[in-house]
């Protein structure tokens, strides 16, 4: 379970984060959700599915292999793919709100989860400076969570309209490996290219005039990756 709390440069003046990656520091994952502007990136090295969320939304998320906690992008150097999303990289911090007392308004203020296995007060990053200033890592990490604050809204957005145009049909993965075993791989969406081929001209404006078309496309480009996937699935299988 994680332990978030309100970071603070008082409490956590010693706080440092281990910027490596692997599994024992909570990169064995199969998936990671990510955000409109990363697509183009991500469509370059990874399988874009969508997925239902706890509340019954969807999201994007990279995939990265064909389990929960199969993450076929770490190995004994660390992580081995070419882009790492934002919702991976800002671990073990996240967005919190607080009550802003004189308006009522909302407020985002960073939590970190001190239980994460890269939290450390002897080795890492230091994420505030010795008199109390933010590091530059923090001031990265601020970037990233604005980044994500603004793309979720967008990306909520984006997967809506999926919805309403009927463009999101269920997947279910299915592959034979080199050593006979079969693997399925079930529960997330993907673009139903037959419904996307009847759109009329006014629909496909509607969802260029967003860019959201763009991002149509590059979810089905990305589905290419599959076979990389596959393939380090099966190296992996040598050893």
């Amino acid at each position: 379970m994680a332990k978030n709390v309100l970071l603070d440069n008082v409490t956590h003046k010693d706080l440092k984060i281990n910027p490596a990656r692997g599994r024992h520091l909570g990169d064995a994952i199969g998936y990671a959700a990510i955000v409109p502007w990363e697509f183009r990136q991500v469509a370059a090295n990874y399988p874009i599915f969508y997925r239902k969320t706890t509340n019954n939304q969807f999201e994007a998320v990279a995939l990265f292999g064909f389990a929960p906690d199969e993450n076929l992008f770490i190995d004994a150097a660390g992580w081995c793919g070419n882009y790492l999303p934002l919702s991976m990289e800002r671990i073990p911090f996240s967005i919190g709100y607080t009550q802003d007392s004189a308006t009522g308004h909302r407020q985002p203020v960073i939590h970190v989860d001190m239980d994460h296995p890269r939290v450390s007060a002897t080795e890492g990053l230091p994420v505030f400076l010795p008199q109390g200033g933010n590091s530059d890592y923090l001031e990265s990490i601020n970037s990233i969570l604005a980044e994500l604050i603004n793309g979720v809204t967008i990306c909520q957005r984006y997967t809506d309209i999926l919805q309403a145009e009927d463009l999101l049909e269920p997947f279910v993965l299915k592959i034979m490996l080199d050593n006979g075993a079969e693997v399925e791989l079930g529960g997330f969406y993907t673009i139903n290219e037959m419904v996307l081929r009847d759109l009329g001209a006014e629909q496909l404006a509607r969802l260029h005039s967003q860019n959201f078309l763009e991002l149509i496309y590059m979810s089905i480009a990305s589905m290419a990756n599959i076979k990389k996937l596959v393939s380090k699935k099966n190296k992996l299988l040598q050893f």
